[in-house]
């Protein structure tokens, strides 16, 4: 489809590129999307952040540089490490060995493949939601950036189960004059390459709040509203990564839309015990 079609050519422009110092805008122009799109986009289609694929690749080709003779330090400036030091250390952390190693015969590297992206259209199961406009409004709440790889939803789910356990959130429940039964909600923001921010947050109440909390003002937006099904907070990190996953990975490649760059809010919805979680993302019409 033509969706895959674009994310493909972002992915022959990266490989075209790959020992140049890539213009992150340009990678996305490819894609005819923005930057924070083909960010969020490729996270969930490839499973890795893009600097991370990139790094992969550098180091794949680099192994067979050294094979075919290339000196280490050429290799190095090549790939655009800093030193040949650098270079060595990021060559055994992906390879077990040193670049030098790497010259000899019978040794074994490892090879990351150029991905190629497919949309599986599998017609199992649909895709509730729907579309609403909202006006700007502002959120408060508790702030950390979570970094992006493998272990990003685990890392989430110990920030929620840190800040019930030091009695934070209960705290902030009472400065925002919040019932404590009454369900926080969350916001992603200020994606990076290799991060975003991550607010446990409310509605910005009527009157002051103290400073140590984050104010993030949500921009007006056109939102897709999805919802998860019904679970246990035990199963809630699993069902919103799997929501969110078929939204870049199912949604978006059909929709005609495209992530607009603002921040994700997750709406959490508590029935006795039982949640509900509406995943608001952004978006634009996608430019034909």
């Amino acid at each position: 489809m033509a969706y895959m079609d674009k994310m493909n050519d972002a992915i022959d422009f990266i490989e075209s590129n790959i020992t140049d110092d890539l213009d992150l805008n340009m990678v996305a122009r490819k894609a005819s999307c923005s930057v924070d799109h083909f960010l969020r986009t490729f996270s969930f289609l490839a499973g890795i952040p893009l600097s991370e694929y990139i790094r992969r690749r550098k180091l794949t080709h680099a192994a067979f540089d050294l094979f075919d003779g290339m000196k280490v330090v050429n290799v190095a400036s090549k790939f655009g490490y800093s030193s040949p030091e650098a270079f060595a250390r990021a060559f055994k952390r992906m390879h077990g060995i040193t670049p030098t190693a790497a010259k000899n015969a019978d040794t074994l590297l490892k090879a990351y493949p150029k991905l190629s992206f497919h949309l599986s259209l599998t017609g199992d199961e649909e895709i509730d939601y729907r579309i609403a406009q909202k006006d700007s409004y502002k959120m408060c709440g508790i702030t950390t950036d979570i970094p992006i790889y493998e272990k990003t939803n685990a890392v989430i789910t110990q920030f929620w189960e840190d800040n019930i356990g030091n009695g934070v959130i209960g705290q902030f429940h009472r400065d925002i004059g919040l019932a404590y039964n009454i369900c926080l909600n969350a916001a992603l923001f200020n994606f990076r390459k290799n991060a975003f921010s991550y607010m446990i947050c409310s509605k910005m109440p009527h009157h002051h709040v103290p400073d140590k909390y984050s104010v993030l003002t949500v921009p007006s937006f056109t939102w897709a509203i999805f919802s998860t099904p019904e679970h246990t907070s035990q199963e809630t990190t699993e069902t919103i990564r799997q929501v969110r996953r078929r939204i870049f990975m199912e949604w978006f490649p059909t929709s005609g839309y495209i992530h607009a760059g603002g921040p994700e809010l997750e709406i959490f919805h508590n029935t006795n015990n039982k949640f509900v979680v509406e995943v608001w993302v952004p978006i634009a019409k996608e430019s034909r």
